[in-house]
């Protein structure tokens, strides 16, 4: 029996699928182990599979073209683990499903194309989690709850295709990221769930923002003379208050804040949720009226410490509060950020659907790898830099 399941993908065919497993990991089947491979350093792979036994292992080959190199690379080692341990290339058709849009590629690999969730070629991978590559995450917290994660996310739609624009909230969400990058300066927007399901949330943020709206041409190939995506980045709370807030507090940068809490918690343990909440409403009125010299004065803080302790105030900070997490939230808060993201490319006038911007690496990836694979000295026509990094890989590699 199937005992293990091992998502294997890249960007939104695994940064998707981990968030949304992690943050409704409460609703999951307990019984299922869940995986997700997508590096190509081998540990990932490795570390992935240590405890495994092949023969209750199901691999989900998550990869649109079934082409991208890291995603293929992984998807070969796990053949040749199961293969290793099973010794039937028919298991492979037993123990692999793809989510792809290639059929001939998918069979061609081995996989039976009737375990092939296909889906639309215009999905990008960064807006798929809805879509079959969110299979690995439906296996897990079961139809009805994936059903309910649409269900939201189709609501966040429809508010967004309906509402007034004055009470539009993704709109207003994108157009206030627009208003504090591009009037205030402000580089970063930090992402602080108040809640550890949401803990891969920042992560999965990243790639939706930056690679959809981080360009410096406009749709018709013009240079903008402005500001696009700022850097999302973020981490739990409370965990980031004893790690970056003092920046935020009282650093030199502008970093709006987008706090993210619910109502109910996944686990009533005594006073936990009181706490965490007093924790998150605290922060957002620390951040907007600060503490001033003449309050620290009036409590008798030495008059050597008040410069110290003073905080400006005035630091903006936006906060969702949610009943509770649940898969119907996950999708409103999901297409929420959809949707923002969609209203400022608008209006940078840039292409939220493309990322041209990751290909040169690959490219030139392409090239260097048969040069640190020769056994013979390659004719290496790099930059000087480029040239001896590889000259020393391949000198220490032996």
């Amino acid at each position: 029996a199937i005992k293990n399941i091992v998502n294997i993908g890249i960007g939104g065919s695994d940064l998707g699928p981990v968030m949304a497993y992690e943050a409704l990991k409460n609703y999951s089947q307990r019984g299922l182990t869940f995986r997700f491979v997508s590096n190509i350093d081998g540990t990932d792979f490795a570390e992935a599979v240590i405890d495994l036994a092949p023969e209750e292992t199901l691999f989900i080959v998550a990869s649109k073209t079934f082409t991208t190199q890291e995603t293929m690379t992984n998807a070969g080692t796990a053949r040749a683990w199961t293969l290793a341990a099973l010794k039937d290339k028919a298991a492979i058709a037993r123990h692999f499903a793809a989510v792809s849009t290639n059929a001939e590629k998918v069979s061609g690999f081995g996989i039976d194309t009737a375990n092939m969730f296909g889906f639309w070629d215009w999905v990008g991978g960064r807006y798929s989690m809805c879509s079959a590559i969110g299979l690995s995450t439906m296996i897990a917290i079961g139809p009805e709850n994936f059903h309910a994660m649409l269900g939201g996310a189709h609501e966040m739609d429809e508010h967004y295709r309906t509402a007034p624009f004055e009470k539009n909230l993704p709109a207003l969400m994108g157009l206030l990221g627009l208003w504090y990058n591009n009037f205030f300066g402000a580089q970063s927007i930090a992402v602080l769930p108040y809640e550890q399901y949401l803990k891969r949330f920042p992560a999965y943020l990243q790639q939706l923002t930056m690679e959809s709206n981080g360009k410096r041409v406009t749709l018709d190939g013009r240079a903008v003379d402005y500001q696009t995506s700022q850097i999302y980045w973020g981490e739990p709370g409370t965990n980031g208050q004893h790690s970056f807030y003092q920046l935020i507090h009282q650093g030199t940068k502008l970093i709006p804040c987008d706090f993210i809490a619910f109502s109910k918690p996944a686990h009533d343990l005594g006073p936990h949720h009181d706490l965490l909440m007093a924790n998150v409403f605290a922060q957002a009125e620390a951040l907007a009226f600060g503490r001033t010299a003449e309050e620290l004065k009036e409590e008798g803080v030495k008059d050597w410490l008040i410069p110290h302790k003073t905080f400006e105030g005035n630091r903006p900070s936006t906060i969702m509060l949610l009943d509770e997490l649940t898969p119907a939230a996950l999708g409103k808060l999901v297409a929420l950020y959809e949707h923002s993201v969609f209203t400022q490319g608008v209006v940078w006038q840039v292409g939220p659907f493309d990322q041209w911007g990751v290909q040169l690496g690959k490219v030139l990836a392409g090239r260097i790898a048969p040069e640190l694979e020769s056994r013979s000295d390659p004719d290496l026509r790099h930059d000087a830099s480029t040239n001896t990094l590889i000259r020393r890989y391949r000198g220490s590699r032996g």
